[in-house]
């Protein structure tokens, strides 16, 4: 019995002593680090997915802050500009209450005018196909009582937009084609003796409500210059006498950029009493298929037998509204930031601007801005306003090297990186 009993323990030794070999054998060292390096590396891996989820989150949530901060100052924009209301501010001065009134234009006054303006647009629709963006250009011009340069290859409707604008408004209107040869007294008139009358004025073409300036670049400077004094001072002056132009006055220069022989480009000085440079381009080819029938070439002007849907004190009128469009101290902040970045050195292609704009720049984005806010039924300008408008207000107004030209940068290119570096506050 106690032969079994040992026998008994010393196999259970054994099996004891082979069962720590196999667990010896079968996590030896080299297993053991395999083992606690793959252990490592899973709890690395999804530290990493912990960290990259985490990021995620936190770029999500920057993103929404940043959208909820852009939401919130826009609605504080709007908040600040929609005051329609006449406002009074109290400010205590020994005692006393002073009052200081809003002066922008009422929304009946800015109802009517966007309803004019319609209307105008609605009329020479009548005869001019498409090319909205040059209507609005002209109209937004005439608003501002300032004039336009307009440059396009010839036979795309620029001297009939000019036509169909005065025709529905009811302005006269004369057009001169600038030749190489003519005089200054061929645009302002002369004085001339008459027998048994005597000396007479003979006013020349530039006495209408707009002025239609074709291929201006074929006159001489000096043709050119007796145009301008008349579009700057709104008087030219024949013999000894001064004459005071009609009011309105509006010119459209129209010049080709094809042409570059007996030409005479206008001298910058010049190109920057216009408030715009309008671009006109190619209709679409929906348009084009409607424009061949309803063409100029196969129907005279009159057989489109366009009425005018408003005035020449309409307009005056609508000027006078444009003055008082309210304009927010951060945006007047906004419109010279954009004029200085233009003769700053600091920016990508800054070393492709010989010289940048004028304060005259200035003053054409701010009143432009408030009439393209008269046009979309608002008193009050948005940051919107001034990006619409800046192109064709700086287009002329930068003068770009010759280093600009042989790599093809133009003028746009410039004006839309600085609107992408300058933003409003």
């Amino acid at each position: 019995m106690s032969s079994i009993s040992q026998e008994s323990k010393l196999l259970k030794k054994r099996l004891q002593e082979l069962e720590e070999k196999y667990k010896n054998e079968l996590f030896s060292d080299d297993v053991k680090e395999q083992i606690e390096d793959k252990i490592r590396g899973d709890l690395k891996k999804d530290s990493e997915a912990r960290k990259l989820e985490e990021e995620k989150l936190e770029k999500k949530r920057l993103r929404l802050e940043e959208e909820m901060a852009k939401k919130k100052k826009k609605k504080s924009l709007l908040s600040r500009f929609k005051d329609k209301k006449t406002s009074e501010k109290g400010v205590k001065e020994s005692g006393k209450v002073k009052s200081v009134k809003d002066n922008r234009p009422g929304a009946a006054e800015v109802r009517l005018a966007a309803e004019n303006i319609q209307k105008l647009k609605k009329e020479m629709a009548k005869v001019l196909v498409g090319q909205e963006v040059i209507v609005d250009g002209l109209i937004m011009g005439l608003l501002c009582d300032a004039h336009v340069l307009v440059e396009g290859v010839p036979g795309i409707a620029k001297t009939l937009a000019i036509r169909a604008l005065a025709a529905s408004s009811g302005c006269s209107v004369k057009r001169i084609q600038f030749t190489v040869d003519m005089l200054p007294t061929d645009i302002i008139g002369i004085t001339t003796y008459t027998p048994n009358k005597g000396f007479e004025i003979i006013k020349g073409p530039i006495f209408a409500n707009f002025v239609i300036a074709d291929e201006i670049n074929r006159a001489p400077p000096k043709t050119q210059s007796a145009l301008m004094e008349g579009m700057q001072e709104k008087q030219v002056t024949i013999g000894r006498k001064q004459f005071s132009l009609p009011d309105p006055f509006f010119v459209m220069a129209t010049e080709n950029p094809i042409e570059n022989a007996g030409v005479y480009p206008l001298p910058e000085a010049q190109v920057d009493r216009f408030l715009f440079k309008l671009l006109m381009g190619y209709p679409k080819e929906k348009e084009e298929l409607l424009i061949m029938e309803t063409n100029m070439t196969l129907k005279r002007f009159e057989e489109y037998d366009l009425k005018p849907v408003i005035t020449p004190k309409d307009i005056v009128k609508m000027q006078e509204i444009v003055k008082k469009v309210y304009l927010d101290e951060n945006i007047k902040k906004y419109i010279v930031e954009i004029v200085k970045k233009t003769r700053a050195r600091d920016f990508e292609h800054a070393e492709f601007v010989s010289y940048g704009a004028s304060p005259r720049a200035s003053i054409g984005i701010f009143i432009a801005s408030k009439a393209r806010a008269l046009m979309q039924g608002r008193n009050y300008v948005l940051p919107e306003d001034v990006k619409h408008v800046v192109y064709d207000v700086l287009r002329h107004r930068l003068i770009l090297s010759y280093k600009a030209t042989v790599q093809k940068i133009s003028p746009d290119s410039i004006i839309k990186e600085i609107l992408d570096i300058v933003k409003v506050e």
